[in-house]
């Protein structure tokens, strides 16, 4: 088993009221198929591609909790990491603690806001299959609070940041150069296009292999297109929001410009 270095985004769950209307909407978006299951005594849904996991699907407990995707970032030691949240100036949500054997989760909220999931690393190591149609691809967080919420990230999980003008800044994890090829995940600055009421918020791609089809099926399946779909150096994306208006995004990256790398950056 190999756990993600830290700081690297390593699973993602989509918090919903109806997983069987979540079921029937990302199986045909995406080819997922199911495993039903639990997860710390809670129904989890376990979502597959070609019978290895890439998602899950978790019913809400509370209709006053968010209809989102949930991004987690690779710890090896989520009570260390929740310690340096909270001297960094963020905030804990939910303390770590073990789901059953499958490792330690917590949630998290930067200064700017943007919530956030930890994994340390049990029987469960995290996406199975990434980069590839039908499977995770890249996570940016959207924030108001550039320069705080770029320190808060570089104090965390001592990210290499590179700069991208006009944009926002690229990480990749501690040790590895800091360039687009070993990005993992980006920083964007919510401008003036952005709702007031939006809040900061991290923003999960999946790959496709075409990104217009799948926007139409999406709609044709109850979502809505919220941006897109546009080209980027990094390929054609949009901003979906599912049958129950959970926001993520979808990329076909074989579009990407030579000299860029299959991750993304800034497209939201």
């Amino acid at each position: 088993m190999v756990a993600c270095a830290e700081g690297v985004p390593c699973w993602a769950d989509v918090m919903l009221p109806d997983l069987a209307a979540g079921r029937r909407f990302y199986g045909e978006l995406f080819g997922w198929t199911f495993t039903e299951g639990t997860a710390g005594y809670r129904p989890y849904t376990w979502a597959r591609l070609g019978g290895k996991d890439v998602a899950a699907l978790v019913p809400k407990s509370d209709g006053r909790m968010p209809t989102v995707w949930n991004v987690y970032l690779a710890t090896g030691d989520a009570a260390e990491a929740t310690a340096r949240i909270r001297e960094a100036g963020g905030r804990v949500i939910v303390a770590p603690r073990w789901i059953d054997d499958l490792g330690v989760m917590a949630t998290a909220a930067d200064p700017g806001g943007a919530v956030f999931g930890l994994w340390q690393t049990g029987s469960h190591p995290g996406f199975a299959r990434r980069d590839e149609p039908g499977a995770y691809g890249w996570t940016e967080v959207h924030t108001r609070e550039p320069r705080v919420v770029d320190a808060f990230y570089r104090t965390v999980f001592e990210y290499e940041a590179t700069p991208v003008p006009g944009v926002g800044v690229l990480w990749s994890p501690r040790g590895e150069p800091a360039d687009p090829g070993h990005a993992v995940a980006a920083r964007v600055v919510m401008g003036e296009g952005h709702p007031a009421e939006l809040p900061a918020h991290f923003l999960t791609y999946f790959v496709v292999a075409d990104c217009d089809h799948v926007s139409r099926t999406a709609q044709r399946l109850g979502g809505r297109v919220l941006n897109g779909p546009e080209d980027t150096p990094y390929g054609r994306f949009a901003v979906l929001a599912d049958n129950q208006g959970a926001v993520f995004a979808v990329i076909d990256t074989s579009s990407a410009d030579s000299g860029t790398t299959e991750n993304g950056a800034g497209r939201g």
